[in-house]
């Protein structure tokens, strides 16, 4: 899995997605990482803050935002690159399953 950072008010911090992300996600709005629509993106800010704090509770990684807050110091481009992060990255498990 590479490894993805995001920098949040110039701190980069680790960002994976987790076992941990997928129930923090349930916690937070009510519905499964499943569910999540790629033009939702009330759910998908939701998602890329809860796979910053799962990456974080797991490595250590100091990390007191609040949804909103972290929503508030989130600007357009960083979670596009995201996004397209974890395509690349979903796209890439695919086709190594593929040529198996």
């Amino acid at each position: 899995m590479p490894k993805i950072e995001i920098t949040i008010n110039g701190k980069a911090y680790p960002c994976r997605q987790t076992m941990g992300a997928m129930l923090r996600f349930k916690r937070e709005t009510g519905k499964e990482v499943t569910d999540i629509k790629a033009d939702d993106f009330s759910d998908l800010v939701a998602w890329l803050w809860c796979c910053v704090v799962s990456a974080c509770n797991h490595d250590g990684v100091e990390f007191g935002m609040s949804l909103m807050d972290f929503a508030d110091s989130l600007d357009p481009e960083q979670m596009a690159a995201w996004t397209e992060s974890v395509n690349a990255e979903n796209t890439t498990d695919t086709d190594e399953k593929k040529s198996r």
